[in-house]
């Protein structure tokens, strides 16, 4: 009995080892893949590229963009892929994106609609909105609406109605939100770059122009996903990810 026990008890042990090591890669239902690589963990800047699942692979949609990521580079992040991985993991106010496999959440927009083309969901931003970076808060890294005539002491720094206009668009990167970890990191999205070296706290932004190409491009019915990691990873993990394949990515993993 006692080697029927330590038996199983191995074999529940391997089979936890092995899943976390092989099982896990991009859901089949996830028909839309953006995909960043930035040159090295430390790396401000990288490129991206949109994908759409096709017959055995991905194929790309355009061309590869430039990006911009946290001042300090990337860190592990919790999302989809990636947040057991070992190393150096997202910390709120490290400076630093978020790597791994995310979920695509809800776009915000001072906007009343989303530009022409596009399908997706959406949230017009009020003066009531905030997005919660307060690691005491039972509500961190969350959004939120309150009652902008009566607004508690902490919402004038997170409220997310500036009228600025790189937030004119936030496209939610689902980093540490199901559910979020106090301290892990919050309030991560795409959006608008402010200058071409101008990098950020830990979103990725990019030109206007490209933004808005890839919100039109973004469809809920295809679940999408982001995908950010240093080129070493990448090459390491796309096949166990299920990552577009190095010749699939050939234009984004290039060194031009």
């Amino acid at each position: 009995m006692r080697a029927i026990k330590r038996g199983l008890a191995f074999a529940g042990l391997a089979a936890c080892f092995f899943g976390q090591t092989f099982a896990a890669e991009i859901d089949s239902g996830v028909k839309q893949l953006i995909v960043s690589v930035a040159p090295g963990w430390d790396s401000p800047t990288g490129r991206l590229q949109l994908f759409e699942r096709a017959s055995g692979g991905w194929k790309a949609s355009g061309q590869p963009i430039a990006v911009l990521y946290g001042k300090s580079g990337l860190a592990w992040g919790r999302g989809v892929l990636g947040t057991d991985e070992p190393g150096r993991h997202k910390e709120e106010h490290d400076g630093r994106a978020p790597a791994g496999v995310f979920k695509i959440g809800t776009i915000y927009t001072y906007d009343s609609a989303l530009p022409e083309g596009s399908s997706f969901t959406f949230h017009t931003v009020n003066a009531g909105d905030a997005w919660v970076d307060d690691v005491h808060s039972p509500d961190y890294n969350r959004h939120v609406s309150i009652d902008p005539s009566n607004p508690p002491p902490w919402f004038e720094k997170e409220k997310m109605r500036h009228n600025d206009f790189a937030y004119r668009w936030l496209v939610e990167i689902r980093h540490n939100s199901d559910p979020p970890v106090p301290g892990a990191g919050s309030a991560i999205f795409f959006h608008i770059r402010r200058g071409p070296a101008r990098m950020t706290a830990g979103c990725t932004t990019m030109a206007e122009g490209d933004l808005v190409n890839m919100i039109r491009w973004l469809r809920a019915e295809k679940h999408p996903d982001y995908a950010l990691l240093p080129r070493s990873e990448y090459e390491a993990k796309w096949k166990a990810w299920g990552l577009p394949s190095p010749v699939e990515a050939a234009a984004l993993l290039s060194d031009r």
